[in-house]
């Protein structure tokens, strides 16, 4: 389909993993010094709840697809990210896929850190990565239950366009490389389970079961 035929929102078809989850981790992490889910007040709770139903979670095919590059930069995709933005800071986490959200755009947002305004990358490329790596926990929001350690390079370079259209690049290090380097996997259907041993993927799996009981009896 090319870019006068393509729809503006492509959005994918919900599958047998979209429910939502009470305890589903937040992107990568939480914010910095955010509480933990059982601390929060009860309206952050319920704020938080209600944007965790919006997320895809693990077995929607949707988180395989690799998401379709951007042609049109116009108010739809402009309220398209404000979206994205405002379920990622409601549900206390610092990035956020178009594709979890069963949208087939190549658009991420990320806020690595509390006072940090929300940046969207629009048709992003990972232009450089430095041969340094670092191993961190990552967790999931489409992961309920799941925190792995993940090896990453530690420094990277994008290049991606902003909500008007226009070039921009990111260089970025620490918590924010991984992050952008966490949601440009998922704009190509990778998941961190992809990223992991046989072995830690097996436990992995089985935390994600019993996070999906605990939720289920809750």
């Amino acid at each position: 389909m090319d870019s006068q035929e393509q729809t503006h929102e492509q959005h994918a078809p919900a599958g047998t993993g979209g429910q939502p989850s009470e305890d589903a981790d937040v992107e990568v992490e939480r914010e910095h010094d955010a509480p933990e889910p059982a601390e929060l007040d009860p309206e952050t709770r319920a704020r938080r709840d209600a944007a965790l139903r919006h997320v895809r979670k693990f077995g929607d095919p949707v988180l395989r697809a690799s998401a379709v590059k951007v042609e049109r930069f116009d108010d739809d995709l402009r309220a398209e990210i404000e979206t994205m933005g405002r379920l990622m800071h409601d549900a206390i986490g610092v990035g956020l896929a178009a594709t979890q959200v069963g949208v087939l755009h190549r658009v991420l947002v990320y806020c690595a850190y509390a006072d940090d305004p929300v940046t969207a990358l629009v048709n992003p490329e990972l232009e450089w990565a430095s041969e340094e790596l670092e191993v961190a926990e990552e967790g999931c929001l489409s992961l309920p239950g799941v925190h792995v350690e993940v090896e990453r390079p530690s420094r990277v370079r994008v290049r991606a366009q902003d909500g008007e259209g226009e070039a921009i690049e990111v260089e970025a290090e620490g918590l924010e490389a991984r992050v952008i380097q966490h949601e440009i996997d998922h704009l190509n259907g990778v998941l961190i389970l992809d990223r992991i041993s046989r072995e830690a993927r097996k436990e992995a799996m089985r935390a994600m079961r019993e996070a999906r009981e605990t939720a289920s009896a809750a």
